[in-house]
C-alpha cells in the first residue's frame, strides 16, 4: 500500500519498531478529534492530560472485530437458529436504526421490483463485561464510551447476483450529525468540525453511526449489525479454523513487547481461537504497520471464512451449528428489522446465494490529514457505484439507459419566474477554480429566458459533475426545467437541504465553453479501493521485515 492510516493500535503496540513516520503521528493516540486537545481516551486506555502510570502493565486494546459474525451472516449459518429458537432470540440485543434527523430515500426498484440491500456492520471497542476484559484492554476503560472501531458496509445488489463490502478506516475525519439517544432522550449536537468516525457510536448508539454513514455517502442503509467481541474466539473454533497466508515468518512483537503476539511461519495456516483474534488485531508486522494494512488482512480473513463456511461439510454437525449459533447471537446487537433468528435466517438466505467470485471487498479511498485520513474523490466514486447498484467486480450486464423520471408533483413555473443561483464548483485537487464560470452560465440562463438567474460568487464549492439542487418537492419541477434548458441530465438534479432554492453548481466537467456535454460514465472501481475478490485464495499478507524471524 502507498497510504496507510497510522494511529494508536488496538493492542499494546505503543513503541513501533517500524517507520519513523509512525513515531511522528502516534502522539495523540486514538482520541478521535481533529486538533482539539480534548480530554479523551487514547489507545493505552489512559486519558490525555493525566499522568501516565509508570508501572508496567499489560495494555491490550481488543477490537470487537466483525469478521466472524459477518461471515456467519454471509454464509447462512444463522439457519442453525431453529435448534433453540426462543433462547437464541433472547440472546439478540436490538437498538434503533437511525438516530439522525435527516433520511436518505430508499433506491427506486428495478424492472423486476427488486431493490438493493445495505447493511452496516459495526465492531465496538466497548469493554463492558468481565469476559471482554479478560480478552484484553486496560481496566481504566471499563464502562467507558465505546468507539466504532470497525465499520463495513455490505451491499447486496437488487438482483441478488453480487455483493460489495466497503470498509471505512476508523480514523476517517468527517462531521457527525445531531443524534438523539433513544434510551434517555439526550441530544448529541452535531460535531463542531470534523472528528474521527469511530466517535459516532458514543453519540447515542449504533443508530448514530448509521446516520453518519448516510450523511457522508448518500447511501440508504436498511439494517445494522453490531458485534461484541467476547464470542469471537469460540466462534472461530466452531468453524474449525480459517486459512490465512503470510509471505514470510511473522511475529507481531517488538523488543519492548508491543504487538498482537501473532506468530506464524511463512505460508498458509488455519487459525482459530486466540490466534484468529491475533490475526484480526495485528497491525505491526503487516506491510507498513498501518490501520489500512490491518483492514486488508481482515478482508482476507473474512473472504477465507466465507469459503470455509460454504465448503466445510463438518458444519452439518448439529452440535457445531448449535455452538456457532449460541456464540453468534450472544455477540449481536441489531436494528428492529433483524431482531429475531428467523429474520437473520431470511437475510442470510439472500446473502448466501452470492458466489464468492461475485463478492468484492474494498477500503474507502483516503488521503492523510496529519495523523488522520479523509475521503478522496475516489471515495465518492466508490459511494456512487454503491448508490447506483453497480457491481464493483465490473461483471454487471450492460444496463439499459435510465428511463425518464416521473413528472414532478408540482410543475415548473414559467422560466422568467424561476429564481436560480449559479455557483462555480470547478475546483479540483489538481486544478484551481476556472474563472468566470458562474457568470458565464448565468448569462446562458438569462439569454434563455431565466431572467432571475444570478451568479453567487460568495460560495466556491467543488463538484466533479455539474449538478442542480433544490430544497423541497415544490421546487423539483423548477430545478428540472433549469437542467433541461442546459442539457444537464435529470440524474444530475438532486434534492438537498444544503440549499435554500434552485441552485446550479457548475462542476469540473464544464470548465469551459457554453455547451454542456454529458461526460461518459466511468463505472470502474477505483484502484485506490484495494479491491479483493472473494474467490481469491491466493492472497497473502506481506510481512514487514522488522517483524520477521528465522
Amino acid at each position: 500500500m502507498t497510504r496507510s492510516s497510522v494511529q494508536g493500535e488496538d493492542t499494546d503496540e505503543g513503541a513501533a519498531a517500524a517507520p519513523e513516520r509512525e513515531e511522528a503521528v502516534r502522539g495523540d493516540g486514538d482520541n478521535g478529534v481533529e486538533d482539539t486537545g480534548s480530554n479523551t481516551r487514547d489507545d493505552s486506555g489512559s486519558t490525555e492530560g493525566e499522568p501516565e502510570d509508570p508501572r508496567p502493565r499489560r495494555r491490550r486494546r481488543v477490537l470487537r472485530w466483525t469478521a466472524v459474525v459477518l461471515a456467519v451472516v454471509l454464509a447462512g449459518t444463522a439457519g442453525a437458529g431453529y435448534l433453540y429458537y426462543e433462547h437464541l432470540n433472547d440472546n439478540i440485543k436490538q437498538d434503533v436504526l437511525n438516530l439522525g434527523d435527516s433520511k436518505v430515500a430508499a433506491p427506486t426498484p428495478n424492472a423486476a421490483g427488486q431493490t438493493p440491500l445495505n447493511i452496516l456492520v459495526i465492531g465496538s471497542d466497548a469493554r463492558d463485561s468481565e469476559e471482554n476484559q479478560q480478552l484484553g484492554g486496560a481496566r481504566e476503560t471499563f464502562g467507558s464510551t465505546p468507539l466504532a472501531d470497525v465499520q463495513m458496509l455490505v451491499h447486496l445488489s437488487a438482483d441478488r447476483s453480487n455483493m460489495s463490502v466497503v470498509s471505512m478506516p476508523r480514523d476517517t475525519l468527517l462531521e457527525i450529525p445531531k443524534c438523539t439517544d433513544p434510551d434517555d432522550g439526550k441530544v448529541h449536537p452535531a460535531s463542531e468540525g470534523r472528528v474521527m468516525t469511530n466517535q459516532s457510536l458514543g453519540h447515542g448508539g449504533p443508530g448514530c453511526t448509521v446516520a453518519t454513514w448516510q450523511e457522508l455517502t448518500g447511501i440508504h442503509i436498511d439494517h445494522f449489525v453490531m458485534v461484541d467481541f467476547a464470542g469471537v474466539v469460540s466462534m472461530a473454533d466452531a468453524v474449525g479454523g480459517v486459512p490465512v497466508c503470510v509471505d514470510a515468518n511473522i511475529h507481531s512483537r517488538d523488543a519492548g513487547g508491543h504487538g498482537s503476539g501473532l506468530k506464524l511461519a511463512k505460508g498458509t495456516h488455519p487459525v482459530k481461537g486466540e490466534q484468529a483474534l491475533q490475526w484480526l488485531r495485528t497491525r505491526y508486522g503487516f506491510e507498513d504497520g498501518s490501520d489500512l494494512a490491518r483492514a486488508k488482512a481482515q478482508h482476507m480473513y473474512l473472504n477465507s471464512m466465507v469459503r470455509v463456511l460454504r465448503e466445510n461439510a463438518t458444519l452439518s454437525s448439529p452440535n457445531k451449528l448449535r455452538r456457532l449459533a449460541e456464540e453468534a447471537t450472544a455477540a449481536l446487537t441489531v436494528d428492529p428489522g433483524l431482531d429475531s433468528v428467523k429474520k437473520l435466517y431470511d437475510l442470510s438466505n439472500e446473502l448466501r446465494a452470492v458466489k464468492p467470485e461475485r463478492i468484492t471487498m474494498t477500503t474507502m479511498p483516503n488521503r492523510y490529514v496529519g495523523a488522520r485520513v479523509e475521503p478522496t474523490e475516489d471515495a465518492e466514486q466508490l459511494f456512487r457505484l454503491v448508490r447506483e447498484d453497480i457491481a464493483l467486480d465490473g461483471k454487471d450486464a450492460k444496463k439499459k439507459p435510465d428511463a425518464e423520471p416521473e413528472p414532478p408533483a408540482d410543475p415548473a413555473a414559467s422560466d422568467d419566474e424561476i429564481a436560480v443561483q449559479v455557483r462555480n464548483g470547478t475546483r479540483t485537487d489538481d486544478l484551481g477554480t476556472a474563472p468566470g464560470r458562474a457568470n458565464t452560465v448565468t448569462g446562458l440562463l438569462v439569454d434563455r429566458g431565466f431572467t432571475k438567474a444570478v451568479a453567487d460568487p460568495s460560495v466556491l464549492p467543488s463538484e466533479d459533475r455539474t449538478v442542480v439542487r433544490y430544497p423541497s418537492a415544490d421546487l423539483e419541477g423548477d430545478a428540472r426545467r433549469v437542467a433541461k434548458s442546459l442539457g444537464i441530465p435529470a440524474s444530475s438534479v438532486k434534492r438537498s437541504t444544503d440549499v435554500s432554492g434552485v441552485t446550479l453548481v457548475v462542476g469540473a466537467d464544464w470548465r469551459e465553453g457554453t455547451a454542456y456535454k454529458v461526460p461518459e460514465s466511468d463505472d470502474s472501481t477505483p484502484e485506490s479501493a484495494e479491491a479483493l475478490n472473494g474467490a481469491d485464495d491466493s492472497a497473502c499478507m506481506h510481512v514487514n521485515p522488522a517483524f520477521t524471524w528465522s
